[in-house]
């Protein structure tokens, strides 16, 4: 038996509710995961990215009569609505493709010569303290200290929105506190970004005797080793390598969607 049709379309309307469903679903897990890394202080062309497609998508679901009655008015508008759906579901699929590889990123340091730089990178502090994945990224940073005694540890994190101290600034409490040698540690306050991290670290490696051309291991989150490791190379520095922190489980899936915005961003931007 023939499904019924829409009498805004030629689709059954089985599958326009079925649409609409997916648009309201996609526009909430959206707009929730960008309200979820805000309130960790995350603000970031990948947080909005996501932000501005949850809304567009939410806004549509819920003016889907509307919609399907502005389609009904033109065979090419039903058309390019068809193509529309057809590049979200390709979106979806990069996604997951991304995301596959992301779960299988971490350290790459086995076989790398010792570093004579350790470089944290910052992640957000907020109600000026480390959230739970920079406090991962700290930890393991110390690890690696007490593993390369001779290698200076820089941290690199400028002011939050919101905040008034550095990312730098309570990176560097925190390692102390911790028990590491002031003497150690390097805070670079300026950075931004991954890429401005990584730029504004090269003079402060300079003025202690070190090049770009000597080994730095750069740690951070897991699923931003990858990135990271991009920027660096394109960035200058020859011998780096990648402590990766495992990142918490309730973050996670938040963090690789952002991730996968940034990497876009980076490549738009010619970062890497």
């Amino acid at each position: 038996m023939a499904h019924p049709r829409s009498a805004f379309g030629d689709a059954p309307v089985k599958t326009r509710l079925m649409e609409k469903m997916a648009c309201l679903f996609a526009g909430v897990l959206l707009i929730a995961d960008a309200i979820f890394l805000m309130s960790l202080g995350v603000f970031s062309v990948g947080v909005m990215l996501p932000l501005a497609m949850g809304l567009t998508l939410l806004g549509l679901g819920l003016r889907w009569t509307a919609m399907q009655q502005w389609l009904a008015a033109r065979r090419r508008r039903r058309i390019a609505w068809r193509w529309a759906w057809a590049a979200l579901t390709a979106w979806a699929v990069t996604v997951v493709m991304f995301w596959s590889v992301l779960a299988r990123a971490g350290s790459d340091s086995t076989g790398a010569p010792a570093p004579a730089a350790i470089v944290v990178l910052g992640s957000g502090t907020p109600n000026g303290k480390a959230s739970p994945v920079l406090s991962a990224r700290l930890d393991l940073a110390l690890k690696q200290a007490a593993l390369y005694p001779q290698a200076i540890v820089v941290v690199s994190g400028g002011v939050d929105f919101g905040q008034t101290r550095s990312e730098a600034a309570i990176m560097g409490d925190y390692l102390r506190s911790a028990g590491l040698g002031a003497e150690r540690i390097v805070q670079e306050e300026r950075s931004t970004s991954t890429e401005e991290n990584l730029l504004f670290t090269k003079p402060l490696l300079e003025q202690r005797g070190l090049t770009l051309q000597g080994p730095v291991q750069l740690v951070t989150s897991d699923f931003h080793t990858l990135r990271a490791g991009w920027i660096a190379r394109s960035a200058g520095y020859q011998q780096v390598s990648m402590a990766g922190a495992p990142t918490p489980l309730y973050v996670r899936y938040n963090a690789w969607l952002r991730e996968y915005f940034a990497v876009l961003l980076g490549f738009v931007r010619r970062e890497f």
